[in-house]
């Protein structure tokens, strides 16, 4: 097709990115760009807007991330056919989303460790958060002794719930929020709303803490391949599960963020029978460095068949030991007749320190922090791999703090991470994070977490690694 039109608004407060991807998105929903259309080159179309060619790369790329569009190499972007599974029955339901934590090693002391758990503890604003919580202590320290709600503090809630609408998109009341103590907790409270005789479908490679937590629970694990898309819904029709366990918005560990055609086929899954769910754990939305983040898929979900799992413990500490759950609305009576009578596992000093954190503008000024240096790491890790012979090729980059590498060696994963281990470098291999069976790669891929670690102690390690390759 030839240039397309966007009016470019300089009086609206979205950027240009944002607006050229609203317009392209709304054209292709409604069929104005057909299936199958070629789009202009982002050099052409950002002449024809008068505007910087990134700012056309950002929108194409935010609609590549989404599933829109498709790119085709030394062709350019054709339209992807999402129209079929667009139209969700509207059951008046609603939805959920989540947020996770990771697998448990050994307390061992390295010179470098690359866990794709850590963060950066460094830069935490501990002088806001003392003030705010000495302040709680003198100003109403009885009152904060004391039990606080089922589900968690009122306030909380509510500025959890605009917080998720506000940059996640997702729908719900603050009576659908359920605070607890750590995602753990969180999936053992949702086994009592659901009840027994569950079954859940996980991808594979997968989060190993919510597997086994589901093990725990007594609910069986259907293992689902994945593809370059997300977990593969055409093999999830042939289980006999009725729970979906998923990250969207950044599958652990895989870093693959899942396109809107796949979404779509998951909610359809679940609208198909009465009691199925969706589990979306939003993991590590919050850190996205190029295009605008994914909207939730709670979001788009019409048949109440969604529920949210999210988590403070990436964007503030994982010492804060606060999760939250947002229930459909179908699910609400069943959390007040099985668990009405639970108290909340979050002290109410922490609930309301985390409240005045956000309310006062700390919390958003330290994730904008955060995700600047994520995102220098980030690039810093990802140049100097780049660098690297025995890098064979490079996965999920552009959001989280971990990327995967797969290397060029003679060794096997195990090999390899015991040489590493020997010279004081912690690495973790993809092939831990499958539920049975090997990876499906032909040599070693490695995940190369960031987020606790300096340049200079990303540099060291990977000089390590240099060391002990060079050598073969």
């Amino acid at each position: 097709m030839k240039e397309f039109a966007v009016s470019l608004d300089p009086e609206n407060r979205k950027p240009y990115y944002e607006q050229i991807y609203e317009a392209v998105r709304d054209a292709i929903l409604s069929g104005r760009i057909p299936r199958g259309e070629k789009l202009p080159s982002t050099r052409s179309e950002a002449k024809f807007l008068s505007c910087s060619r990134s700012t056309v790369e950002l929108a194409y790329d935010q609609l590549l991330a989404e599933g829109y569009l498709e790119s085709q190499p030394y062709r350019g972007y054709y339209v992807c056919d999402v129209r079929d599974l667009y139209h969700l029955p509207e059951n008046g339901r609603e939805q959920t989303s989540s947020v996770p934590e990771e697998p448990l090693y050994p307390t061992e002391e390295y010179a470098v460790d690359f866990s794709p758990n850590g963060i950066d503890l460094e830069h935490f604003p501990y002088a806001s958060m003392g003030r705010i919580m000495r302040g709680l202590l003198l100003d109403e320290g009885e009152r904060l002794l004391r039990s606080s709600a089922p589900f968690g503090d009122g306030n909380l809630r509510q500025i959890i719930c605009d917080y998720l609408y506000q940059s996640r998109n997702v729908n719900c009341r603050p009576g659908q929020i359920v605070i607890g103590a750590g995602n753990e907790y969180l999936q053992i409270l949702l086994s009592q709303i659901l009840g027994g005789g569950r079954r859940v479908a996980m991808e594979s490679p997968t989060y190993l803490r919510a597997f086994r937590t589901f093990q725990n629970i007594g609910y069986p694990v259907e293992e689902i391949p994945m593809d370059r898309e997300g977990m593969r819904a055409d093999l999830l029709e042939k289980t006999a599960a009725d729970l979906v366990y998923v990250m969207p918005s950044h599958q652990f560990p895989m870093g693959t963020v899942m396109p809107m055609k796949r979404r779509l086929e998951l909610l359809n899954w679940a609208a198909q029978e009465e009691g199925r769910y969706i589990i979306e754990d939003d993991y590590d939305s919050e850190f996205r460095y190029r295009g605008k983040p994914v909207p939730a898929l709670q979001g788009m979900d019409r048949s109440g068949s969604v529920i949210y799992l999210g988590t403070f413990s990436r964007s503030i500490a994982p010492a804060v030991r606060v999760s939250y759950l947002v229930l459909p609305q179908r699910l609400l009576g069943c959390l007040r007749e099985k668990c009405g009578f639970y108290s909340c596992t979050v002290p109410a000093v922490m609930q309301q320190s985390i409240y005045h954190f956000m309310k006062d503008g700390y919390f958003e000024k330290n994730l904008n922090r955060m995700r600047g240096l994520y995102k220098a790491k980030h690039d810093f890790l990802l140049g100097e791999l780049r660098k690297r012979p025995w890098v064979k090729r490079i996965l999920g980059e552009n959001s989280g703090l971990h990327l995967l590498a797969a290397v060029r060696t003679g060794m096997t994963e195990e090999e390899l991470t015991a040489d590493c281990r020997a010279q004081g470098i912690r690495m973790y291999g993809l092939s831990e994070y499958f539920l049975s069976g090997r990876p499906a790669f032909p040599e070693p891929v490695f995940l190369f977490g960031y987020g606790g670690l300096s340049r200079e102690e990303i540099a060291a390690g990977l000089a390590a690694l240099d060391g002990i390759l060079g050598k073969e």
